[in-house]
């Protein structure tokens, strides 16, 4: 079983490193030209995490319906689902683009920032938007993989739309002098690249089956569409507190200043890198979960959890060190302005418990996917997200009733409190969780 889980975690983490090191090599560029640009940057990309993580069940309730298909060996099924998720993923991109006006109105609103920071964050939106289309296909086409038990192709189509994206920020940032919008310009032309390469591949590998199995009609009609809508809307509303719990630390971190607003968002990275690494592993357990339970097998079922919870406290314990020994000069490779390197380092003990509040979450999120089991998914982000602005408003109601005024540190150090305790709490509910919502469903 090891071996499995290695065989699809490994391709998954390949795929998923690339992405944070994409952002970090988008800050990178932007960090060496002011503290300005790293505010617009950070807020543009959560503008852009608020739309698209609100979508993400289009690769996740794919993955975890594709793969009980594949189980249960319904190949026939695992062609519907793709062309569903593909449709559904082509009518949303559709209406963000006819929309993109108003969501930038909106971000206005949600974001906090100084007026050059907003201006240089709403270029890069209004160039960034027009790779939804893309953006949304291609989260179809890796969930279809993943449950297809295929990690490998993911990998290599996030390679190369990373490489495209990093030749063309700094070729337009550097050597063109597009600023900001150069980095938004070449995250749009990696990403069409991407979708033209995973289509390739679909026809290349799964040619047949899809030709086979491909019924338009029939995987629309609205009785096969019925479970899908279920399932992804319940992902759906998860995926909102999720979104709004991250939006919110941008904003109040804005609120306090642009300073740390520069600084919350280099800490950040710390939890995204960690993030797709367990992820990779969240993504085997997916597609392992999901198989196990279409073909109804609990001890293969009960056995990859079991691994895939010791992988993944194999995993906080190298990230911990890692981050122990070199989290300064992590922050350095982000930016070279000391001030803002000097003020994160402030913060640095969060990074350090970061990998043991979050493994959890990220790992039975996997889990829960696999098995569609959305409803507690839901519920238990619902219950974390709540405690989150429970405890930070709380907490600042209590602060505010002293005399003495705080000062920057204090209103960031209960932001982060809020944040760890909203992790933390993810990963405790699913996993009291899991032998109902999870155990059960192979045993029908």
């Amino acid at each position: 079983m090891n071996k499995r889980i290695l065989g699809l975690a490994l391709p998954n983490i390949i795929t998923n490193i690339t992405v944070p090191l994409l952002g970090m090599v988008d800050m990178a560029i932007v960090g060496h030209l002011s503290a300005t640009h790293i505010g617009a940057i950070t807020i543009g990309t959560s503008i852009f995490n608020l739309i698209y993580w609100n979508f993400g069940f289009l690769r996740m309730g794919t993955s975890g319906f594709t793969a009980q298909a594949y189980g249960a060996h319904r190949l026939d099924e695992a062609v519907r689902v793709f062309v569903r998720a593909f449709t559904l993923a082509l009518a949303i991109a559709i209406a963000l683009l006819l929309l993109q006006w108003p969501i930038s109105q909106l971000a206005k609103v949600i974001f906090n920032g100084s007026p050059e920071v907003i201006r240089l964050a709403l270029i890069y939106f209004f160039v960034r938007i027009w790779a939804a289309p893309a953006t949304l296909g291609l989260y179809a086409i890796k969930g279809w993989y993943i449950g297809m038990q295929n990690s490998k192709l993911p990998m290599w189509i996030a390679i190369f739309i990373n490489l495209v994206n990093i030749a063309c920020s700094l070729l337009f940032v550097l050597v063109l002098k597009w600023d900001i919008a150069g980095v938004a310009l070449g995250t749009v032309i990696a990403q069409y690249s991407g979708l033209a390469m995973g289509l390739f591949f679909a026809r290349k590998y799964y040619g047949k089956i899809l030709f086979k199995h491909l019924e338009i009609r029939n995987s629309l009609r609205w009785n096969e569409m019925r479970g899908f809508f279920r399932v992804n809307g319940d992902i759906f509303l998860r995926t909102v507190c999720l979104a709004c719990v991250f939006t919110f630390v941008t904003s109040a971190s804005g609120k306090i200043s642009d300073e740390v607003l520069a600084i919350d968002a280099l800490l950040l990275q710390f939890l995204t890198l960690f993030s797709y690494i367990m992820d990779g592993f969240a993504f085997a357990g997916e597609a392992l979960v999901g198989r196990y339970i279409g073909a109804r097998d609990l001890r293969q079922l009960k056995l990859s959890v079991r691994l895939l919870l010791l992988w993944g406290l194999a995993m906080t314990l190298i990230f911990s060190i890692l981050y122990a020994i070199g989290g300064e000069s992590i922050l350095k490779i982000f930016t070279n302005d000391d001030t803002i390197i000097t003020g994160a380092q402030h913060y640095l003990y969060w990074i350090l418990i970061l990998p043991l509040c979050s493994f959890a979450a990220f790992l039975f999120d996997g889990i829960f996917v696999g098995a569609t089991a959305s409803r507690t998914m839901r519920n238990s982000m619902f219950v974390a997200s709540s405690t989150f602005f429970l405890v930070y408003y709380c907490g600042k109601a209590i602060l505010q009733q002293g005399s003495t005024p705080l000062d920057e540190h204090c209103w960031n150090n209960l932001l982060w409190t809020s944040f760890m305790i909203y992790l933390s709490l993810r990963g405790i509910l699913l996993a009291c969780k899991t032998p109902c919502s999870i155990y059960r469903q192979a045993q029908n």
